[in-house]
């Protein structure tokens, strides 16, 4: 069986207020384009009022979503590469040292799967 994509999705929880950052939010997509081994073709941050960021990196090799709820601590992220799936290690590391989660919860799916 082989896929089109992997798709891993992070959850993020007690994370600190730097969620609520448009400039972290952002940092850390780009962070997470190198370690993803991606090429970035284009960022797009909108901060919410009073709080809350959401952020897209389109790539390549398909996005990157940040989606931030400070007033609870949380955080979800997605990552959707076709191709070489990107290792969840990498990328947790990052996330880790961006927004200093108490728990991560981490899904791995594989898009279009299609039998041989």
């Amino acid at each position: 069986m082989r896929s089109v994509g992997s798709h891993l999705i992070f959850e993020l929880w007690g994370c600190d207020d730097s969620i609520n950052s448009p400039e972290i939010v952002q940092q850390t997509l780009r962070e997470l384009t190198e370690v993803a081994k991606a090429r970035l073709l284009g960022l797009h941050l909108h901060p919410f009022s009073p709080q809350g960021v959401t952020g897209v990196a389109v790539i390549s090799e398909s996005h990157i979503l940040i989606h931030t709820w400070p007033e609870i601590g949380y955080a979800a992220v997605d990552l959707f590469t076709c191709g070489e799936p990107v290792d969840p290690d990498a990328v947790v590391p990052v996330l880790k040292q961006r927004f200093n989660p108490t728990h991560v919860q981490v899904l791995q799916l594989f898009r279009g799967i299609a039998g041989d």
